[in-house]
């Protein structure tokens, strides 16, 4: 049974912040529904349910700033996201494959398992 404490969108949501934030330019709802590709309604729900959850604050401004909670979760996926897609790489996958596998592996993947591919990753064993 795969028990997840928030569904795989809320991730792709909160990492999608983190990008966004990561260029030093406030990050608004619009600016995430832009990244993403989806409609204003959906980013709109989807941030209300982040902000219920403590995963965001948006200011009366909508600016949008991860909470310690949202941004842990947000640096999690984002880091397994980047070391998935270059561990694709290295065992041969194209680029724009591995970044698209390694979008669907990053939300089910346990800890243990995570671990382990990183692991053999950093480890310089594959070349």
């Amino acid at each position: 049974m795969c028990t997840v404490s928030l569904l795989e969108s809320g991730e792709m949501y909160l990492e999608t912040i983190l990008i966004l934030s990561r260029n030093a330019n406030p990050v608004r709802a619009v600016n995430v529904g832009e990244y993403m590709g989806y409609s204003k309604p959906s980013v709109s729900r989807a941030m209300g349910l982040l902000k219920s959850g403590g995963y965001i604050d948006v200011a009366p401004n909508g600016y949008i700033t991860l909470t310690d909670a949202g941004r842990e979760v947000a640096e999690r996926i984002y880091e397994r996201h980047t070391k998935l897609t270059e561990l694709l790489i290295k065992l041969g996958v194209d680029e724009t494959t591995a970044t698209e596998d390694a979008c669907k592996m990053e939300h089910y993947l346990s800890k243990q398992t995570f671990d382990a591919l990183k692991g053999l990753l950093e480890s310089g064993r594959l070349s």
